[in-house]
């Protein structure tokens, strides 16, 4: 059939099996919009307030569904706009289609009106981009870019299409679409790696997002149990273990437990799954794992010894590995190890409790008991994700969203909006933010509201920029310098103003309250809770530090 490039466009959606994109339109992107108008009834398009907003929307839609999000930009600023959220999706291996439009081919290079290099100024932060100048290239370019976007370790993809190439017109047929194949692979040193678990006698699992990306949660399960091995995880693997399991060690790094810590400083074998030793875990790289001979397994060959130097690596995805490496492993029990942890624990920091005041724990504790085992977690960036982390104990596997790599402050309304429309109606998507945060990217209530989306906003408001202020007052001397901004913003009228509904808290007693309410509405929530700007995110670990340097008040 004879198509537009626009019309095409659509069809290939439709082929990689897209029924949702986000976006918004402008002059480049026109002809795009006008295919989307006929295909409206099976590609649905939520437009945002912001680019920026589509994108982290694309990004929560394929973090809550493992489907391959997309988004749409017009050129120049729309395509410049996106950029952050492409970025904070490429640091975070979330598969995302990016689409923007670009002056006609015959323009490009001239200085033309919204036009920039798009492909050249994300050549960083996308696992692949693509310029098309002729439509002939248009339908495979794009096939390709679904597949680069899923296949090994996932990530963005953007495709820049100028103008012109939307409206010329080619005979289509539809292809069926390229799917990864996830192949079982030989590797020559499994054996000493299984000899090297099974001869540990301190041995320890540090695992990350790339194990949640494999779906190989069961089969890490499956070895900590096995092998009697405790673990710790970063922040994007949250929810992979039960919080109240005995080898659940907790959060790992800057501001993780001290037992996950002492037991990284401490072991002689750790198992290093799906991770990549960032700066906020391997805090000074040189002492990480000091004792211990270091095994990596990651599907990204070029992590292995990037940050931290490894004695063994497996390279391939996490869930093949694990299944053929559990066979080799011995079944055992480090009880004299994992009583050392009993002892550990307890000196882990516990904050204390409060009827006064409310506390930070105490607010993510009651979210969680209210909202339930199915929902979903989207925060932004700063003391409140840390938070988050720490105390969320009832959680899922893959319903923690949140900016890791690149701490994204802005990243959760959008990501919750997209995350919503992913799932659909029936588990809570809760967003949980500061109001440093929030203030970035509050704009997207508009969309929100106008699509009906029941997402419930918390805004965690001490008046400050937490993290930040709280670097200022351990190494900078309490110079607050631009971190007490005075915003004096009064949320429940705002979120009126937008068409949500908005709710003050001072008490446990207030924030219940409101969360019932809240878990009864069809349309966004705001529920602000006020917290002492002094609070804050503990144990800390300064950066290069080592566990001697951990801060406990």
């Amino acid at each position: 059939m004879l198509l537009t490039g626009a019309q095409i466009i659509a069809e290939v959606l439709l082929e990689q099996e897209v029924d949702t994109v986000f976006g918004y339109p402008g002059g480049s992107v026109l002809n795009i919009y006008d295919a989307l108008y006929d295909y409206r009834d099976k590609i649905h398009h939520y437009m945002t307030a912001h680019e920026q907003g589509a994108a982290h929307a694309a990004d929560g839609y394929a973090r809550a569904t493992g489907r391959t999000g997309v988004v749409i930009a017009t050129s120049g600023p729309g395509a410049t706009n996106i950029v952050t959220g492409v970025a904070t999706a490429y640091m975070d291996s979330v598969p995302m289609v990016a689409i923007t439009g670009n002056v006609n081919t015959e323009q490009i290079g001239k200085d033309s009106f919204q036009e920039v290099f798009i492909g050249g100024i994300t050549m960083s932060v996308t696992k692949h981009n693509y310029v098309v100048r002729r439509i002939e290239d248009l339908a495979p370019t794009l096939r390709r870019a679904f597949a680069i976007a899923q296949e090994g370790r996932k990530g963005p993809v953007l495709v820049d299409i100028p103008k012109n190439i939307t409206a010329a017109r080619l005979e289509f047929a539809r292809e069926e679409p390229i799917r990864p194949v996830s192949e079982s692979r030989v590797y020559p040193n499994l054996n000493e790696v299984a000899e090297l678990i099974n001869k540990a006698r301190r041995p320890m699992i540090y695992f990350g997002g790339g194990v949640r990306l494999s779906g190989a949660g069961a089969k890490l399960r499956e070895l900590i149990e096995k092998a009697d091995i405790p673990a710790a995880y970063t922040i994007m693997a949250a929810g992979i273990l039960g919080y109240e399991d005995r080898n659940n060690l907790g959060l790992l790094g800057m501001h993780g437990c001290l037992t996950a810590n002492r037991a990284a400083s401490e072991a002689d074998v750790i198992l290093a799954i799906g991770t990549r030793f960032s700066d906020r875990v391997a805090l000074n790289p040189k002492e990480f794992g000091a004792q211990a001979r270091i095994v990596h397994i990651d599907i990204d060959a070029s992590e292995v010894n990037k940050n931290v130097k490894v004695n063994e690596c497996l390279i391939g995805d996490a869930r093949d590995i694990l299944t053929q490496l559990l066979p080799l492993v011995r079944e055992t029990k480090h009880e004299e190890w994992m009583q050392k942890m009993d002892e550990w624990r307890k000196e882990d920091y516990r904050p204390e409790d409060s009827e006064e005041k409310l506390l930070p724990h105490q607010i993510i504790r009651l979210l969680c008991d209210m909202a339930g085992e199915d929902a979903y977690y989207v925060t932004d960036v700063g003391q409140h994700q840390m938070w988050t982390a720490q105390y969320l104990k009832r959680i899922a596997p893959g319903h923690f969203l949140t900016s890791g790599g690149l701490g994204t402050m802005g990243y959760g309304y959008g990501a919750a909006i997209g995350a919503k429309i992913g799932i659909g109606n029936g588990q809570p998507v809760l967003h949980i933010t500061g109001d440093g945060s929030f203030h970035m990217n509050l704009n997207e209530a508009c969309t929100a509201v106008s699509y009906d989306v029941p997402i419930i906003t918390v805004i965690l408001n001490n008046a400050v920029l937490g993290m930040v202020r709280q670097w200022q007052t351990v190494f900078y001397q309490g110079h607050y310098s631009s971190t007490e901004p005075e915003r004096r913003t009064d949320y429940v009228k705002v979120a009126e103003g937008f068409g949500a509904r908005g709710y003050h808290c001072e008490t446990l007693e207030e924030l219940k309250a409101a969360m019932r309410e809240a878990l009864k509405q069809t349309g966004p929530v705001w529920i602000e809770c006020v917290i002492d700007r002094e609070e804050k995110v503990l144990p800390m670990i300064p950066a290069g530090g080592t566990i001697d340097d951990i801060m406990l008040d």
